[in-house]
């Protein structure tokens, strides 16, 4: 497992934009692959992007293609999340996840969570 610390949200308005970030700790970073995801209260977590070890390979989710975009610096142990022409839709606390298996990050079922960021977006 890794220690993950999620930034970068807070309160944004209609199509703006704004860019969370996901550090770790360690030096296996790069052997893993990383995703985000984000909840509401009282709904399932919900599955939005993700990003093999190697920056290679990227997943989305439909409600965000075109608008969102994940990466990651292994140099600097951080994964992002772009997030651009934002919705009423997108308010949510994002977490951030890691696995050594990007199908098991885009499952939901990662072995490291962090504790989330709130992304408010208001009209």
């Amino acid at each position: 497992q890794v220690q993950l610390v999620e930034s970068g949200g807070g309160l944004v308005q209609v199509g703006g934009s704004l860019r969370v970030s996901c550090a770790t700790s360690g030096r296996t970073f790069r052997t893993y692959a990383m995703g985000w995801f984000r909840q509401v209260p009282g709904k399932k977590r919900e599955f939005v992007a993700a990003i093999s070890w190697n920056g290679g390979h990227t997943v989305y989710a439909d409600s965000v293609k075109g608008r969102f975009a994940i990466s990651r610096d292994n140099t600097k142990n951080t994964v992002a999340l772009q997030m651009n022409n934002l919705k009423p839709e997108d308010t949510a606390v994002y977490y951030c996840a890691a696995d050594f298996n990007l199908p098991t990050v885009v499952a939901g079922q990662g072995s490291s969570w962090g504790q989330g960021t709130q992304v408010v977006v208001s009209s």
